[in-house]
């Protein structure tokens, strides 16, 4: 095991890092912008270092303040969290370059994960579905002869990153081509690569996602999936565990595809692998190499700590236990609380925050960064908490979450709390038919 970790995130994850830190008896090494001075994982962690200003391009985003900070400290590993550099393939490569251990993927898989493109194709030639598409489009007039053979409504993608950038779906040729050039533009600046690919649009489909964990020792694991349907943006808001209303062959079919792909790409670590799924049919649309946002949704069903497993398997130990092992237990629902405003067409909101009320009881978990009097500034996500509800049954979740999100009362600034708690009530939602169409569809009030 590692003697010291050093953690280039913020906020709730970085907590999370320090927490799984303590458990293993590890010490852990903070590293924060000049903006994050006061947050928790700062004040928790072993040692702490500034690594610049505010602009996440200036400290976060900075990998050589981050490996100064690895090196002054002694830090033998680095744990990237979620979002920043976590999907950095040229992270991955100077950390192994450095002698110091990426608590994540290799490189190489980095660099193949990363690539949505080259994902789906290596997973093409190992027999797993992908939904239907062209190859990399390379021209405008290529773009309308392959829009016509995959047919509309379709969906561009960009090859590179991830979380909703480089995306638009597209109805008609008409509005194709400034589609394109959108699409290309952002993925550029996003990721540094301008190519785009088409995908089918599935109209009905759920969005479903599968916890992998694999050890360098040949064992894979799933923690059974996690339906995140409900999205705007194609950033998700509500994530739950197990998806309501699929079909016991289906889910099943999801987690041996999943298990498949992990070994296809010689993965190991903790990572998700997303899929669409449409009736009895489903497709695997990325590979996230990380850990997610939503991981406690699976925690909470396993009694695990993910990101404990995670630093295990860097450290080169066994996973110490098989698939037959693992009880899957309960339900489990998460509701990300962000500092955005839904009747402002989800406007950040900054600002002084004050903590009226805090929810807790059994089976209530909450994730967070947040104190009383923190002031919350315009440079980083905008997740303030995630709650989470686990019940025996997925009606005792919801209830559970519905009183968790009603004790948690936040003034000072916009949130989506109210907005949550308008979802878990909706007849839709309650009945487990929810689509990524949802807040389309049935909340028209929110502008999405």
């Amino acid at each position: 095991m590692f003697k010291k970790i050093l953690i280039a995130n913020r906020g709730e994850i970085a907590l999370r890092v320090v927490e799984a830190c303590r458990l293993l008896g590890v010490k852990s090494v903070a590293v924060f912008s000049e903006a994050d001075r006061g947050l928790p994982h700062v004040r928790l962690a072993d040692e702490a270092y500034c690594i610049g200003p505010p602009p996440a391009r200036d400290s976060y985003l900075n990998l050589g303040a981050i490996m100064s900070a690895a090196e002054i400290s002694g830090a033998e590993a680095i744990h990237p969290g979620y979002g920043f550099l976590a999907e950095d393939p040229h992270f991955a490569e100077v950390c192994e370059e450095s002698k110091i251990k990426f608590i994540g993927p290799g490189y190489e898989v980095m660099r193949l994960a990363g690539n949505k493109w080259e994902t789906k194709r290596a997973l093409k030639k190992a027999g797993l579905p992908t939904v239907p598409g062209s190859e990399v489009i390379g021209s405008e007039q290529e773009a309308l002869r392959e829009a016509k053979r995959v047919g509309y409504p379709l969906m561009i993608k960009a090859a590179a990153g991830g979380g909703g950038r480089g995306m638009r779906l597209v109805h008609r040729e008409e509005e194709l081509l400034e589609s394109y050039h959108a699409a290309r533009r952002e993925a550029e600046a996003a990721f540094g690569v301008p190519d785009v690919y088409f995908e089918r649009f599935l109209e009905d489909a759920r969005h479903v996602e599968v916890q992998i964990v694999a050890d360098e020792h040949g064992t894979v694991v799933h923690w059974g999936e996690r339906e995140c349907s409900i999205q705007r943006r194609y950033q998700k808001l509500i994530e739950e565990s197990p998806a309501p209303n699929l079909p016991q062959s289906v889910r099943e079919a999801i987690w041996e595809a999943a298990v498949e792909a992990a070994r296809a790409l010689d993965y190991h670590s903790a990572g998700t692998v997303e899929m669409l799924v449409s009736g009895k049919e489903f497709y695997i649309i990325e590979i996230n190499a990380r850990i997610q946002v939503e991981h406690p949704v699976s925690e909470m069903r396993v009694g695990r700590d993910l990101i404990v497993d995670q630093i295990r398997i860097a450290a080169g130990e066994k996973l110490g236990y098989t698939q037959r092992k693992l009880k899957l237990r309960g339900h489990a629902i998460e509701c990300r609380v962000n500092a955005e405003d839904p009747l402002r067409n989800f406007l950040p909101a900054t600002g002084k925050l004050s903590i009226e009320m805090w929810p807790g009881g059994p089976g209530v978990r909450v994730d967070s960064h947040i104190y009383q009097g923190i002031e919350i500034g315009p440079h980083y996500d905008s997740l303030l908490a995630k709650v989470i509800a686990w019940g025996e049954d997925r009606e005792a979740a919801r209830r559970r979450m519905v009183d968790a999100l009603e004790r948690f009362r936040l003034q000072g600034l916009a949130t989506t709390r109210d907005l949550c708690l308008e979802i878990l009530e909706h007849p839709v939602f309650v009945e487990g038919r929810a689509t990524t169409r949802f807040l389309d569809e049935q909340l028209a009030r929110v502008q999405t």
